[in-house]
């Protein structure tokens, strides 16, 4: 008989759209879930290891769709070798990686930047970290969000990136881009990333511009559907929506500006808007100078004072609203702040639901993980106290005090 776990007498939040109920018992073996219920209606298996949950809540592992976990620097186009040269940059790497699954990301969605090699290390047990889908780089035209010079600047756009990060693929026109897509699937992507609009934090576009035409991003697209993957899509503005809805685009990152129109091409087409409220919510509290600039910051200022809006009408039209935080460098560790300012908008519940049931649809494992459901893989964290109360608690290291992955115990804190 494989090896069980019983975690007893706490809250469960499953993330199917029940209520929370407790006292309640879910039983773990091998690397599933055997069964979950109410306490009198689950019994512990002969010699399973046991976890008390009492004044605790189980959930399922959480997973941000739209992470960053190899940009070490608010600066990632500077000069990284500088701070992180060689093998500490590698080892910067692995810290992030390892620390946002001890935050209780069971499953990450990488948007850019991360080579497949960290997602390999993981996978050969060499680094402890989340289940990982990763875009490799992102795919850019010229002068475009991914193009990071100045406009002084004529020297390659991928000279100043780390050795050891995929740097940006800048490309412009159709069989350029087509080949820009082919070679990120050459080297493990496991979804495209593409930029089409303008960024906060680029010097050369204007933040409110579409980028890529419909025939640039269709290219891209096929490219990854024959081989059974997805794209995503950095866009803030309706016009770029649009364009990606068009293109076939699976989901589309930020959307700041999504208006009803474009939301209800998004819910025709089964996309899925992934919100990042809290990267712009931790930049704003910057200050300009160093790495931010004063039209960096009014950029940021802008996205963040709208992006609420586009979650009440996602929601209001009945848009799979995903969630990502998109917070790097320093920040990496303020991922759950984004379920904070989500549930502000549409309910603790609902806001733990799009990063856990919505999310593992969006990256293709709704039948394996994001809810605690007889047969699941077990990735489950167990949290003190109830997120349904105070949301804020998820941000806080030592209050994710049990978790699970695959069904093997990662962290445990009083055990």
């Amino acid at each position: 008989m494989a090896d069980s776990i019983v975690i007893e007498n706490a809250t469960i939040f499953d993330s199917t759209g029940k209520e929370a109920y407790g006292p309640g018992t879910l039983v773990i073996e091998g690397d599933r879930i055997k069964s979950v219920g109410p306490s009198s209606q689950v019994s512990a298996p002969r010699g399973a290891t046991v976890i008390d949950g009492t004044g605790k809540t189980i959930l399922p592992g959480l997973i941000d769709a739209h992470a960053h976990v190899a940009l070490t620097d608010w600066d990632f186009s500077g000069d990284p070798d500088r701070n992180h040269p060689g093998a500490v940059y590698a080892y910067s790497v692995a810290r992030i990686i390892e620390d946002t699954l001890m935050h209780g990301f069971t499953t990450v969605r990488d948007a850019g930047g991360c080579d497949w090699s960290f997602k390999l290390a993981v996978e050969r047990g060499l680094i402890p970290g989340p289940r990982m889908f990763v875009a490799n780089a992102f795919i850019s035209q010229t002068g475009g969000h991914g193009d990071m010079r100045q406009r002084h600047d004529r020297s390659d756009p991928c000279a100043r990136w780390h050795p050891l990060m995929p740097p940006p693929a800048i490309a412009d026109g159709v069989p350029q881009v087509r080949q820009a897509a082919r070679e990120q699937l050459r080297t493990g992507a496991d979804q495209i990333k593409v930029m089409a609009g303008g960024g906060a934090d680029s010097p050369a576009d204007p933040l409110d511009a579409p980028q890529y035409t419909v025939e640039e991003l269709s290219a891209i697209v096929y490219e990854a559907t024959v081989v059974r993957k997805p794209v995503m899509a950095h866009v803030y503005v309706p016009e770029g929506i649009k364009n990606c809805v068009e293109a076939g685009v699976r989901s589309i990152e930020h959307g700041n500006f999504l208006d009803e129109e474009s939301a209800y091409l998004m819910k025709e087409n089964d996309m899925y808007l992934v919100p990042t409220l809290s990267v712009y919510d931790v930049l704003a509290k910057h200050t300009v100078g160093g790495s931010l600039s004063q039209s960096t910051m009014d950029k940021i200022n802008l996205v963040k004072d709208i992006g609420p809006q586009s979650v009440e009408i996602a929601s209001a039209v009945g848009v799979n609203v995903a969630s990502g935080s998109d917070v790097y460098g320093p920040d990496a560790n303020k991922k759950a702040l984004e379920l904070e300012l989500k549930a502000a908008i549409m309910g603790a519940d609902k806001a733990i639901i799009s990063a856990t049931r919505t999310n593992s649809n969006l990256v293709g494992m709704g039948n394996e993980i994001g809810t605690l459901e007889e047969g699941k893989l077990a990735d489950i964290i167990v949290v003190e106290g109830n997120p349904l109360d105070d949301i804020a608690i998820l941000q806080d290291e030592q209050k994710i005090q049990v978790i699970i992955q695959g069904g093997k115990i990662v962290k445990n804190i009083n055990g």
